[in-house]
């Protein structure tokens, strides 16, 4: 099977749906843009013209609202914001209309629509432009909320969210858009709603989403002898309790990462799940691995700090198993880094967000 860059299989998708269904459109700040917000949308304004790749204004809370009635009248809108927070001027819009539409009608009309938010850790662009806010998301009624980790993943979530009839929260790392995946050429749907269980093991469950499913594989190279089974969430609502419970009940211990911030997080809602559900097979306190309860600081000298990564789950790991030792040696080795080498780019070729 070929390989596709996360972002290319994202590309790929609005290709193939554009080509497949004349009701899907893709509009956007920055849509028709040569650079295609990040190469996702690269060459598709060519193909199928401004009347369907269409840019639009920074009125974010107009074009949401635009973008919605279209839904309600038959549309499958593909409507994109570069940045999660500019998002946040269009919650009304989301939470008031999309989120509510279906219910409101006694499902006999709906608002399906995807919308892309990119996320993550910004590259110095600090508090109001590196958020990443899935349990907000999250946590109205009448959204779906999906955050694929791999290009396999995008492709098919992708594919699934344009035939929702729910309005979707499509959340995209920006860290991800350069990694590479194995990607088949036909069109196929990776099911909203079902996590991945990635790596089978019997004593201790780790779970993740997004990103931080990347940062949880390399934490399981520093740990190898440690039997973790590796979880990724795919969906962050619905979340897949099935998957999750059976394999607390299987380990009897929980870790939890999410890249978004500690209080009413996620992780939180994950630990509450398994505690309510899973309690008497517990065998140790269930841990969480998020962000501070602070704003994303713009220096790479406290951003380094901030964003937890690969170390911290492989500390965490450890520290389950009683290995203080080894836990301490990494401990020393993720400081040597944070103190001194700047960590907010993605890798070493990275050259700018644009």
């Amino acid at each position: 099977m070929r390989a596709l860059k996360f972002s290319e299989a994202l590309l790929e998708a609005s290709d193939q749906a554009l080509a497949s269904d004349p009701t899907v459109y893709l509009m956007g700040l920055g849509v028709p843009d040569p650079k295609g917000l990040f190469g996702t949308t690269t060459g598709l304004v060519t193909k199928y013209g401004p009347d369907r790749v269409l840019d639009m204004p920074v009125a974010e809370n107009g074009m949401t609202g635009i973008a919605i009635g279209s839904a309600i009248n038959g549309m499958r809108p593909i409507l994109t914001h570069q940045r999660a927070d500019f998002c946040l001027l269009a919650l009304d819009q989301i939470v008031n209309n999309a989120a509510k539409w279906r219910y409101m009608f006694a499902d006999q009309m709906t608002a399906g629509l995807v919308i892309r938010l990119i996320v993550g850790r910004g590259w110095g662009q600090g508090p109001q432009h590196s958020q990443s806010l899935q349990s907000l998301f999250a946590a109205i009624p009448g959204l779906k909320v999906v955050a694929p980790s791999n290009p396999y993943d995008a492709k098919g979530l992708m594919l699934s969210s344009i035939k929702s009839s729910d309005p979707v929260i499509y959340l995209e790392h920006r860290w991800l858009h350069n990694t590479h995946g194995a990607v088949p050429e036909e069109m196929y749907e990776v099911p909203i709603g079902k996590a991945k269980v990635i790596k089978e093991g019997s004593f201790v469950t780790l779970v993740a989403s997004s990103y931080m499913t990347l940062e949880a594989r390399k934490a399981l190279l520093l740990v190898p002898d440690i039997d973790v089974e590796l979880i990724d969430l795919r969906t962050i609502k619905p979340l897949d309790e099935e998957t999750l419970i059976h394999s607390v009940k299987k380990t009897g211990r929980l870790i939890v990462v999410d890249g978004d911030w500690k209080l009413s997080g996620i992780a939180a809602e994950i630990i509450c799940l398994v505690t309510e559900h899973c309690f008497t097979d517990l065998k140790e306190a269930p841990l969480r691995i998020t962000l501070p309860d602070t704003h994303t600081p713009t220096s790479w000298a406290l951003a380094n700090h901030y964003y937890p990564d690969s170390y911290d789950i492989a500390i965490a790991l450890l520290t389950l198993i009683g290995d203080t030792a080894r836990a301490q040696d990494l401990h020393t080795q993720m400081m040597n880094k944070r103190l001194t080498v700047p960590l907010d780019v993605p890798d070493s070729s990275f050259t700018g967000p644009f």
